[in-house]
């Protein structure tokens, strides 16, 4: 028996009848009363910490579906598989009131982490610190974009004069972030491929960064990188909880962090795509 299956025989107190790799550090295990879960090694028992603590955090709530976590184990994460369907017009609009109602079940903080989650989280591959505080566009710059700007900088992805192009943008993001909000609760991480299509018609969101945040930061997330149906998620959402005001108008200012992460982790392109918004933002 593999090492992640002893974990999953540990953590749901079954045998283990099969396994199956899959991608990215990924395992398919067949229970011996036929259910099936996914086990996953990070790279950091931290990771693995945090994912659990994020993916209770947001089925606490009673809103958003997630796979039902088994427990961690060290490096090792262990939750349901989900059997994964079809997008759907009528799926994708349920996803967004249900969307809508987590970000309102709020967080203590901008920046709090889940309730037995570590402070050193990680966004996909990448850390992120979750350290509180209670003004969004102060909080936002100082532990979201300027850390990624700064390794941008150091790594030689993004030139020192470029870097004053996101630092300005940061400056006037009192101006730029619209109508003050709460704290809500985020998935943190939510780009299409962390939201599953459930056969059963209902969406499953995986892999959370979750921390208290400004809502519309999932919802930028969700256009980042494309996401099936997303009108009838935004629909959804504005039925439950509608945006404020030139919401549209912002959505790059809340892009430019992962945008950053992305240039960091995998190159210049993404640091281009970084300053395209900043830029674009601050022309408004």
């Amino acid at each position: 028996m593999t090492a992640g299956a002893d974990v999953v025989a540990r953590l749901t107190g079954r045998a283990v009848t099969g396994e199956r790799p899959l991608s990215g550090g990924l395992a398919e295990v067949t229970l011996d009363d036929g259910r099936v879960v996914i086990v996953k090694r990070a790279d950091d028992p931290g990771a693995a910490r945090a994912e659990a603590a994020g993916l209770r955090w947001l089925a606490g709530t009673g809103t958003v579906r997630v796979p039902d976590v088994h427990g961690h184990y060290g490096n090792w994460l262990v939750v349901d598989r989900v059997m994964e369907g079809r997008p759907s017009r009528e799926a994708a609009v349920r996803f967004g009131r249900d969307l809508a109602a987590l970000h309102a079940a709020g967080a203590p903080a901008f920046g709090a982490p889940p309730p037995g989650g570590p402070a050193d989280a990680y966004i996909g591959l990448a850390p992120m610190r979750n350290e509180p505080g209670i003004d969004w566009p102060g909080w936002y710059a100082e532990h979201r974009v300027l850390p990624y700007l700064r390794r941008a900088v150091g790594q030689g992805t993004l030139r020192s004069g470029e870097a004053a192009v996101v630092e300005r943008l940061c400056e006037q993001l009192p101006q730029l972030a619209g109508p003050a909000e709460p704290p809500a609760r985020l998935h943190g991480d939510l780009w299409s491929g962390n939201v599953l299509w459930g056969a059963d018609g209902h969406v499953r969101l995986i892999d959370p960064a979750a921390h208290g945040g400004h809502r519309e930061t999932d919802l930028a997330m969700l256009r980042l990188f494309g996401c099936p149906h997303l009108e009838q998620v935004l629909d959804g959402y504005q039925e439950q909880a509608p945006l404020a005001g030139g919401w549209a108008d912002r959505v790059g200012v809340h892009q430019l962090f992962p945008l950053l992460v992305h240039a960091v982790l995998f190159g210049r392109s993404y640091a281009e795509q970084a300053l395209a918004v900043a830029r674009e933002a601050l022309a408004r």
